[in-house]
């Protein structure tokens, strides 16, 4: 299957999904990222919407942004009862990001999406421009060395990951049941991410 909103809403369609959002990942959003009184956030590559209707729980007002249809139509449907979400149909590698918030977010998450982005130095640069004072950029993801060999395309390595906390004033990094998450404070005013080619779905 190759790296297109047809070819990801045809994975959404089929009724396929990712990793539910665990217990540790919510526990550690608690803690460092709680919603603040008027608190906006971007989940980027929401998919069918569990961790910004989780996000909106908490308190934020939560935009959620994936560029397949189909994984959209899936959020709308499954997280209809929460409140505070508006779903956008965005590439954020690729799209003007004018439909964003312009006043920008307390809380940007990319989970389980950072390793289909090929330029990720650039993408982390535009989302680090819409971060409010004080804000936090949490990325979420599979790290190789805990991750089934099968599934290690999906997954980054070391490198890739201290890559991609260069630029950051302060960073803290966790686990949760094997996944990496890593919380990125302070300007971000450059990158050396390492570029990727995209893994399959």
């Amino acid at each position: 299957m190759g790296h297109t909103p047809a070819a990801w809403s045809e994975h959404y369609n089929d009724g396929r999904g990712f990793r539910r959002l665990g217990d540790e990942e919510k526990r550690l959003f608690v803690e460092h990222a709680p919603g603040p009184e008027g608190g906006r956030a971007l989940d980027v590559g929401c998919g069918t919407g569990e961790t910004a209707a989780y996000l909106a729980s908490l308190g934020y007002t939560v935009d959620g942004v994936d560029f397949a249809e189909g994984a959209l139509e899936r959020a709308r449907t499954e997280q209809a009862e929460a409140e505070g979400l508006r779903w956008l149909c965005l590439d954020v590698e690729h799209d003007d990001l004018a439909d964003l918030a312009e006043d920008g977010y307390d809380l940007v998450v990319l989970r389980l999406s950072v390793a289909f982005i090929r330029d990720r130095a650039r993408v982390l640069r535009r989302l680090a421009a819409r971060l409010r004072e004080s804000a936090v950029l949490v990325i979420i993801t599979p790290v190789v060395e805990h991750t089934a060999e099968e599934r290690r395309h999906i997954a980054l390595d070391e490198n890739e990951l201290a890559a991609l906390t260069d630029g950051f004033d302060h960073v803290e990094r966790f686990d949760a049941k094997g996944l990496a998450v890593l919380a990125m404070r302070g300007p971000a005013t450059w990158f050396s991410a390492e570029e990727k080619p995209r893994p399959e779905p």
